[in-house]
């Protein structure tokens, strides 16, 4: 089930279909066809903004793209008619009947020092606003990013024994296939499960490997300092991601309140005003729903991002707290494909 070369070839079978319906949507979206379906606009996620490196193994490498990647994604959408629009701003811009044309949001999750590095320029240069959500524990060093400690610890062992949550099992871990199959393993056991539990596990297993989880925090992430810098410059505006970056419906109610308060809080703490915006750790069906929305609501914020896949429209207004973005993917980083996505035609023929 769980076989390398499995694992290769169904990752190899998706980005060939993805790229492929990528091609074919932009095609129609020049054509002129369909011209409703990108409604009011998007918002973009993208979390590393960096050059190109590469590296044989690179599970999360859909998670980074290029700062000219990012330029040219810009200027297509800007070529295409979308007008900036600050996050924060997005329900007064929906709800008006003047505007100058579909809406790009940007968002960054996570706090990434190449963020302020690679990022920042690029949105200056353009003049677009942008959001970043901070996970408190990443700025503070006391939670560690899972990703990026399982991208160094299986790319050095031959061999893997872990507790996925039913039992210690061990697997190969020589080869780049077999490494791929163990991480895409970790990966299935997180989205569903207790995983603090499991992230601890984890970082037990990388230090005494010699690998320092928040070590590798202290290289990407951006510190309280930096983020303040960063959030005194006037398109740089600074959201909510909780405290442990945690899937929230798989935690108590209360515990679930509090990741969310207290990251406000700290948030607060850099910039001296609570932050009005919120991303919801992972994002998708299976990490939030109606309990955590009505949470993000109760607890004052103005509106709350997903990462399930879609552009906005009019009924966007009555789901502000279950917003919907578009996710910009390292393995697809041609300007047309951002213009095929933002055209909505993939999401209006899901």
């Amino acid at each position: 089930m769980y076989g390398p070369n499995t694992v290769a070839a169904r990752r190899l079978v998706k980005r060939a279909a993805i790229q492929g319906g990528l091609e074919a949507v932009s095609l129609l979206s020049r054509s002129g066809l369909m011209p409703g379906a990108r409604g009011l606009g998007a918002i973009f996620t993208l979390h590393h903004v960096r050059p190109a490196h590469h590296k044989d193994f690179d599970p999360a490498a859909h998670l980074t793209v290029t700062p000219d990647f990012l330029d040219a994604s810009i200027t297509q959408l800007k070529r295409d008619g979308h007008v900036p629009v600050a996050l924060q701003d997005l329900p007064e811009f929906l709800a008006s009947p003047d505007r100058p044309g579909p809406a790009m949001v940007f968002t960054l999750d996570d706090g990434y020092r190449d963020n302020d590095e690679h990022a920042r320029p690029v949105f200056e240069k353009h003049g677009i606003p942008y959001t970043i959500f901070i996970s408190g524990g990443f700025v503070d060093r006391t939670h560690s990013i899972w990703w990026e400690t399982a991208e160094q610890l299986i790319g050095k062992i031959d061999e893997f024994s872990f507790d996925f949550g039913h039992g210690e099992v061990t697997l190969p871990c020589r080869t780049l296939l077999e490494k791929y199959a163990v991480f895409d393993r970790l990966h299935k056991s997180l989205a569903c499960a207790d995983q603090d539990a499991i992230v601890k596990r984890l970082d037990a297993q990388a230090k005494a490997a010699g690998i320092c989880p928040t070590g590798i925090i202290d290289r990407e992430v951006m510190d309280e300092e930096e983020l303040r810098r960063l959030a005194s410059r006037p398109l740089a505006h600074l959201g909510a991601h909780t405290i442990g970056h945690l899937n929230l419906a798989h935690l108590a109610a209360d515990e679930m309140r509090s990741e969310i308060a207290r990251s406000a809080e700290r948030v607060a703490a850099i910039t001296g005003d609570m932050p009005s915006t919120l991303a919801y750790p992972y994002g998708d069906r299976c990490a939030a729903g109606p309990r955590e929305y009505q949470a993000a609501r109760d607890l004052g914020f103005k509106l709350a991002v997903t990462t399930n896949p879609g552009v906005l429209n009019r009924r966007s207004l009555q789901d502000l707290f279950a917003l919907r973005r578009i996710s910009l993917n390292g393995y697809y980083q041609k300007s047309r494909y951002v213009g095929a996505l933002a055209s909505g035609i993939p999401f209006a023929l899901s």
